[in-house]
């Protein structure tokens, strides 16, 4: 049950980073996915909190392609 747990709370934590973009989080884990990129939920969380500006490269990076 903690795993489910966590794993909803990073969800929650990249979808709202991605809300702030104008993105969802459903289009951007697939293009994650067709761009072929292997991060996971976890650390994508953990970049959406401490890095903005990282993440907001990596969300450009990925949706433009």
């Amino acid at each position: 049950a903690r795993k489910r747990e966590f794993r909803r709370l990073w969800i929650v934590r990249i979808n709202a980073a991605l809300r702030e973009r104008g993105y969802t989080y459903s289009k951007f884990i697939h293009a994650l996915t067709v761009k072929g990129v292997d991060l996971d939920s976890q650390v994508l969380a953990d970049i959406a909190v401490t890095d903005p500006k990282g993440f907001s490269y990596i969300v450009e990076s990925v949706i433009q392609a």
